[in-house]
């Protein structure tokens, strides 16, 4: 029996995975243990093993598109084994079918007798709206399953080859199935919406569509263009870099995006010249309008303004997973952590002292933050109040010493933790950092590397940063992090005489609703004996 890929939950945090890679095709045969992809979560990039033997029959979600957990992404079975009624009626299955050797081309032959008279309900369509289009991608969806529409309203905006357009409802009806979602791409006359009474039997449409019939659904894709024949007229009589496309309805054509970009930068749109089909106002028509020069000044005026010219320009960044669930969790640590900061200096001749000597007999160099490390995990074994957590009618106070350590990456920032931080030796504890640090560079930290952590310190001081607050990472198992700034070397007063010292400050900041400052201080207290007095991290 044919077996179901489904996006699995990689991290506890995680809601939707990016295929990264495909490791097999349709047809391919794969055995249990195999790998099948990789998969971006909001942590790092993953591998997706395969649990089944079999073939590969199927693949519904092409490189770089997000899915959420669970969603149907494969199937693996047995050669020739029928899979569409474990997918449903999935518009990425067709993709697929496209596939399959022209030998079987006659077994959707019976589509044709499909009788879909009976059904009220018309398809919708990507119609063809230039002439080198091959394909549309769906910029935004203005409407959403369940919505009554009539004809003429707008139901989405289309990225083509040449612009950003509105697909507009030719059908009276409720929108009943959305078979691209925004940000996919699907090819001219294939099917992206149903519109028809409640009820209506759209599957049996829409398969009666992927095997041939239905070809008078085309039709749409004519009215699409022909707003360009209205416009030409319109066009010819005004000046010519003063006239854009309008309908007969009066209303000016310009693709959505290029709307919004010339109300972002204060443009009146009647006065951009579109360059899109049909003399449709595009994003690159806003991007490089240039208004007409100002009337001359008057006689006697004696200063000229001098003009200024340039183009405004910008990118459109996606979000990568990491980045959606770093917003998610910081503006839910916002949104709950009733957040307050403690400030400390801290003398570190002492440790620079100490760390000479250590590491001239430790097998794996310690640094500074390994230091910080370690004294965190002490001072936390001694004040078990900000070892603790807020769990809304109780707070739970841990027993244990999970230190996260912030690291960024390319993508944004992970926090891997050292388990049991307090019972490592110094050297021990600095080739565990080294470690992960590795493993977040290269995307390769798996979940037990990142949850549980207790308390987190994120060090900012090895790029000359002197101090800064942080937000608190996860305020449902933590109540504390500590920002450590840089080592830096200043001039102190001792007894009427100047010296010089170094001095490394950090901040503290804590959830009221756990730690008080109190509590707080006393904490940066013993984290400074120890990094003053370094010989206390050894006993």
């Amino acid at each position: 029996m044919a077996e179901v890929i489904r996006m699995p939950k990689m991290s506890d945090t995680m809601e939707e995975g990016v295929i990264a890679a495909w490791n097999v095709k349709v047809g391919d045969v794969v055995k249990s243990g195999d790998i099948l992809a990789e998969v971006e979560t909001d942590k790092a990039t993953m591998d997706m093993e395969s649990y089944y033997d079999g073939t590969v029959l199927y693949i519904g979600v092409e490189k770089g598109q997000a899915v959420p957990i669970d969603a149907v992404i494969a199937v693996i079975g047995k050669p020739g084994e029928d899979y569409q009624s474990l997918i449903g009626n999935a518009a990425p299955a067709k993709k697929e079918e496209t596939t399959a050797p022209a030998a079987e081309a006659p077994a959707s032959a019976p589509a044709e007798t499909i009788d879909t008279s009976n059904i009220k309900a018309a398809v919708i369509e990507m119609p063809l709206l230039s002439d080198t289009m091959t394909e549309g991608v769906i910029h935004k969806w203005l409407k959403k399953v369940g919505d009554t529409v009539k004809s003429g309203d707008l139901l989405a905006e289309v990225e083509t080859d040449k612009a950003t357009m509105e697909i507009e409802a030719y059908e009276d009806g409720t929108l009943l199935y959305i078979g691209v979602q925004e940000g996919q791409a699907a090819p001219v006359n294939s099917v992206i919406a149903v519109i028809g009474e409640p009820g209506a039997d759209y599957e049996t449409l829409i398969k009666a569509k992927s095997g041939g019939a239905a070809k008078k659904e085309e039709a749409p894709a004519a009215p699409a263009a022909a707003p360009a024949k209205e416009e030409a007229p319109k066009a010819a009589p005004a000046p010519a870099e003063e006239a854009p496309a309008v309908a007969s309805t009066g209303r000016i054509l310009a693709s959505p995006l290029a709307k919004s970009l010339a109300k972002e930068k204060g443009i009146d749109i009647a006065k951009v010249k579109g360059s899109g089909e049909g003399g449709r106002i595009i994003k690159a028509d806003v991007d490089n309008y240039v208004p007409s020069a100002a009337p001359a000044a008057a006689k006697g005026a004696t200063a000229l303004t001098p003009s200024i010219t340039g183009q405004e320009s910008f990118e459109e960044i996606p979000l990568t997973q990491m980045r959606k669930a770093i917003a998610r969790s910081l503006a839910d640590s916002q949104s709950t952590a009733v957040a307050f900061s403690v400030n400390m200096e801290i003398n570190m001749d002492n440790a620079i002292k100490a760390r000479g000597v250590m590491n001239d007999a430790s097998p794996v160099k310690i640094s500074f933050n390994d230091m910080v490390l370690k004294a965190c995990a002490v001072a936390l074994k001694k004040h078990p109040s900000v070892n603790s957590s807020w769990r809304g009618d109780h707070i739970r106070q841990n027993h244990h010493v999970h230190i996260g350590m912030a690291v960024a990456v390319e993508a944004g920032l992970v926090v891997p933790v050292i388990r049991f931080a307090d019972a490592l030796s110094l050297s021990t504890l600095a080739a565990t950092t080294k470690e992960l640090g590795g493993k977040a560079k290269n995307g390769k930290l798996q979940p037990a590397d990142w949850e549980g952590n207790t308390f987190t310190v994120s060090n900012l001081g090895m790029f000359g940063v002197d101090s800064f607050n942080s937000i608190i990472n996860n305020p449902k198992n933590e109540s504390c992090i500590l920002s450590v700034g840089g080592i830096k070397e200043t001039v102190a007063v001792k007894n009427g005489q100047f010296y010089a010292t170094n001095i490394m400050k950090v901040t503290l900041t804590c959830d009221h609703r756990v730690v008080d400052g109190a509590l707080g201080a006393a904490f940066l207290v013993t984290l400074r004996e120890l990094l003053e007095e370094p010989y206390k991290l050894l006993v």
